[in-house]
């Protein structure tokens, strides 16, 4: 049986990531890859879980506390997506603006054997 590893919501649950990437590595046949805002996880036993995704407690790699090139580090050998996802409330994050910077964010997080296929981002009027 696969696995869908997703970053965010196992740091959310209180599980490691990079702990899981390694351990499951097998497994592992699909990426969902997000960060969490560590000051807003402080947060987490007095709100909701709606409550935290509201104050913004997602975002893309590389803009909150998780160690992205531990965990794909963690995943050698890894050839399935990795996509890219925040969950934010498009009020407070805009969206266009992470969007581009999610990409770049986990090509830098990215080891040297993976391949990160660049997707172009609409441009909106």
């Amino acid at each position: 049986m696969s696995l869908l590893l997703d970053t965010g919501h196992a740091a959310f649950a209180g599980t490691d990531p990079v702990a899981l990437a390694r351990r499951h590595r097998g497994r592992i046949s699909h990426v969902h890859c997000k960060d969490v805002r560590p000051s807003v996880m402080a947060r987490t036993p007095e709100n909701s879980f709606l409550d935290s995704v509201i104050a913004g407690v997602f975002t893309v790699t590389g803009d909150g506390g998780l160690d992205f090139p531990a965990m794909l580090a963690g995943l050698p050998g890894y050839t399935g997506w990795l996509v890219v996802e925040a969950e934010q409330d498009p009020a407070q994050a805009n969206p266009l603006t992470y969007a581009r910077l999610d990409p770049a964010n986990l090509a830098r997080a990215a080891a040297p054997e993976f391949r990160i296929k660049k997707t172009s981002v609409p441009r909106w009027p």
